[in-house]
């Protein structure tokens, strides 16, 4: 089976077997703050393609937008709704992506896609490689950085933190994990992912 083959599988399952929690999720968001129950931000994809990614609205409707230079969200922003605390602590918001899956702008497994702004600082010995592939909702890295947001906002300067530490790391599990990976790393990845937001 080819890796698409499996996305188109494995996400169009997910999407049916998660639909009450999905259901459950969205009246949550709703009652919590108005606004949409999705959110929607551009994301560099395959080739350098720019997609809209899609995710379960953790923020107060319209605050995404208000960020100034910085697009990291740190776990002190007061942009955070009360039920979108509880949807970044549990990764519950990212399985919106599925949609993304299936619609073949990212895969299950691989390099996490960033906003513009950080991917123009992908150094030129990487940036092809990375973007040579579809992103994806988990890696190595989404794993490695889980709390990522956590750890930055103890950070003097957290986006220059990102930008010089955490993200050339990152870029450097991505590359590795392109290099090497294959199905049954996939699957590995995908239970880990799973594993790791039930046992907190």
């Amino acid at each position: 089976m080819s890796k698409r083959a499996l996305d188109l599988v494995l996400a169009s399952l997910g999407i049916v077997l998660l639909a009450p929690l999905w259901a459950v999720m969205g009246l949550l968001i709703k009652l919590d703050s108005p606004g949409p129950v999705f959110y929607r931000q551009a994301r560099v994809g395959q080739q350098g393609r720019v997609f809209m990614i899609i995710k379960f609205r953790t923020m107060h409707h319209g605050a995404a937008e208000h960020v100034g230079t910085s697009q990291l969200t740190l776990d002190s922003d007061p942009r955070i709704t009360r039920v979108g605390r509880w949807l970044r602590q549990t990764k519950l918001d990212e399985f919106a992506q599925l949609i993304n899956v299936v619609c073949g702008h990212m895969s299950l497994v691989g390099p996490r896609p960033e906003v513009p702004r950080y991917v123009a600082y992908y150094p030129a010995s990487l940036r092809d490689k990375i973007l040579s592939v579809r992103p994806g909702i988990t890696d190595p890295a989404s794993l490695a950085y889980r709390h990522e947001s956590r750890a930055l906002s103890q950070a003097e300067d957290p986006e220059q933190a990102y930008i010089h530490q955490v993200l050339p790391a990152k870029l450097a599990l991505a590359a590795h994990y392109i290099d090497h990976a294959t199905l049954l790393d996939d699957f590995k990845l995908i239970a880990t992912t799973l594993r790791s937001m039930v046992v907190r």
